[in-house]
């Protein structure tokens, strides 16, 4: 990404909300700056501490090239809206005109299964339970 001069924009959920996040390349590792609380960044220097400062490998700064080229595309301000407050802006124009809320729109993550984590560990726990019996 340094070499390119680019940084990444995506979605991370803290603290129960959905915020807009910005990956950029400095020093011997990558910084995530909250795009609306950017002072909330701790001193990278602790966690880069251990990092050997050589320079990378041909072959990985190669892959690592391709696959920033790949996945670059043109900033649209769209890319940082926040999803739940414009959902909730609906809501409430939907109850100031006395009419049902709109419905979510479910979009499907590309082939993302979703899995209850707790129902996985009962069901492993129980598994490792019926083995013990044996």
């Amino acid at each position: 990404m340094a070499e390119t001069k680019t940084v990444a924009v995506s979605r991370l959920v803290l603290y129960r909300r959905e915020r807009a996040v910005m990956l950029e390349p400095r020093d011997k590792g990558i910084v995530l700056w909250t795009l609306r609380y950017g002072e909330e960044v701790r001193d990278p220097e602790p966690y880069f501490a251990g990092v050997d400062s050589g320079p990378p490998a041909p072959k990985m700064l190669s892959l690592v090239t391709t696959l920033i080229d790949k996945g670059t595309k043109p900033w649209n301000p769209e890319m940082a809206s926040d999803p739940v407050q414009d959902r909730l802006l609906d809501i409430i124009a939907a109850k100031k005109a006395n009419r049902p809320a709109p419905k979510a729109k479910a979009k499907p993550e590309h082939g993302a299964e979703v899995i209850n984590i707790m129902d996985a560990l009962r069901k492993s726990l129980g598994s490792a339970g019926a083995a013990r019996k044996r």
